[in-house]
């Protein structure tokens, strides 16, 4: 069940991508953002409140209300720095960018949570360098 939600959330980023570039010409990216920030908070309330989830806020330790809220702060210096550039650059080219984001979370992984980085690991990240830098150039 996990890949199909991950099928659908790299379809949705890419309609994320697509879209937020025709509806920032104009538009101030931070001001983009912010809107973008406002509907994302309601989608995923109003995902809270119809699942019945809202009854294990109570139950969120300390740990992790201190990381998710480095987490939310991560998001949205990325969104800030997304939606600035795609302002300026052109989508195909900050897309690719964007998505080193996969090589970093490795590194990231190995460093700090002692996750594995194998072979095929350490392969499958220079490759999406590699391609990353031929479709920037």
């Amino acid at each position: 069940m996990w890949f199909l939600f991950a099928i659908l959330s790299a379809v949705f980023a890419a309609l994320t991508s697509i879209l937020a570039k025709v509806g920032i010409d104009g538009v101030n990216s931070n001001l983009a953002t912010a809107v973008r920030t406002v509907v994302v908070l309601v989608l995923a309330w109003g995902m809270v409140f119809l699942t019945n989830a809202q009854k294990g806020i109570g139950a969120i330790s300390r740990k992790s209300w201190i990381f998710l809220i480095l987490s939310g702060l991560a998001t949205g210096a990325s969104w800030l720095c997304y939606y600035r550039a795609l302002q300026t650059g052109e989508v195909s080219k900050v897309v690719p960018v964007d998505k080193l984001s996969v090589v970093i979370t490795l590194i990231l992984a190995f460093i700090f949570l002692h996750e594995n980085f194998t072979a095929k690991s350490f392969i499958g990240a220079v490759l999406i360098t590699a391609g990353t830098l031929i479709m920037v150039i």
